[in-house]
């Protein structure tokens, strides 16, 4: 909880850590505590949990929350920690927000409920709630449209950064580029806007975004901290370099259905012990390990060294 008083220091690459499970399912809060330290000694700036990545639709409360407290744990504060804590329903957002809190989030991350599909105004109600029960907690929106059915909109974003002064920012994961412009033009370069798709990071820092919430992290955490660190200098040339030498990478994790293939790499290089996906997730199938290894290969110089943090047992 080191930067929730002053939100505006959450800015740069923050991971979006997958969750890792023991071959038979259980989270791993070890291999979970490993990532971590791994991410912060690789040039992260930041770290999320519990967003689309790390599966929180295939875990419990109670699991969330205790993987909450691993992380934060582990951070001790070395950097800062915007954790989600958003559920489809309202007491369950309440619940975990409040055991995030209680574990010392720097922000909370709330997804905009899934499957209803509500209304601009409930969106409103539904954060401002949030808003009013933890007026101490910075509140992050997060805008996922390709995953929840609803996009909230950017007059939606406005309204809530006019009446909370909690409400910092909005994690959006869309590929309507259109929509950062016209969030960013309500509401001012005082609202935190993270990307949360992958070439979309460095894109959206040109319209003055506070940096990316990024999958690609799981795998090549320094260079994606550097490629925020190369914007922010003004050195564009190493910065595109970076993120088109990324490209082969972001295409892996695609190849099927995220977070699989990035835990098949963690695996392999010896990150964590199990590439264990929940249901309805599978790992991935021979065709697609058959072009991750293509793709792995052809961003090679980009993923990040792991020496020092390889896990006995895991895949080499």
């Amino acid at each position: 909880m080191k930067f929730r008083s002053n939100p505006s220091q959450i800015r740069g690459s923050i991971a979006a850590l997958m969750t890792p499970f023991t071959a038979g399912g259980a989270v791993d809060h070890a291999g979970l505590t490993n990532l971590v330290n791994w991410q912060i000694a690789s040039g992260s700036h930041g770290i999320s949990i519990g967003g689309s990545t790390g599966e929180p639709s295939s875990q419990t409360i109670a699991e969330r929350a205790e993987a909450i407290r691993t992380v934060s744990a582990a951070i001790n504060e070395r950097v800062h920690f915007m954790a989600g804590t958003g559920s489809a329903k309202l007491d369950e957002t309440l619940e975990l927000t409040a055991a995030g809190r209680d574990a010392g989030i720097d922000a909370a991350l709330i997804i905009t409920p899934y499957y209803a599909r509500p209304t601009q105004e409930a969106l409103y109600v539904w954060y401002k709630t949030v808003c009013e029960e933890f007026p101490d907690l910075p509140i992050v929106a997060y805008n996922v449209p390709s995953r929840t059915a609803v996009d909230i909109a950017p007059e939606t974003v406005y309204r809530l950064f006019r009446d909370f002064d909690n409400f910092v920012g909005v994690k959006e994961t869309t590929k309507d580029f259109e929509h950062f412009s016209r969030v960013l033009h309500l509401c001012g370069p005082e609202l935190l806007v993270w990307s949360g798709l992958e070439l979309l990071c460095l894109p959206l820092m040109a319209l003055g975004g506070a940096g990316f919430v990024s999958a690609t992290s799981n795998i090549a955490p320094a260079a994606s901290a550097q490629m925020f660190e190369a914007w922010e200098s003004g050195d564009f040339a190493t910065a595109r370099r970076i993120h088109y030498g990324l490209h082969p990478l972001v295409d892996l994790l695609f190849v099927e259905t995220n977070p699989a293939p990035g835990k098949w790499v963690m695996q392999q290089r010896g990150l964590i012990e199990s590439a264990f996906v929940r249901p309805p997730l599978i790992e991935p199938t021979p065709g697609g390990i058959a072009k991750m290894r293509i793709l792995m290969d052809a961003g090679s110089e980009f993923l990040t060294s792991t020496a020092g943090f390889t896990l006995a047992g895991a895949a080499k």
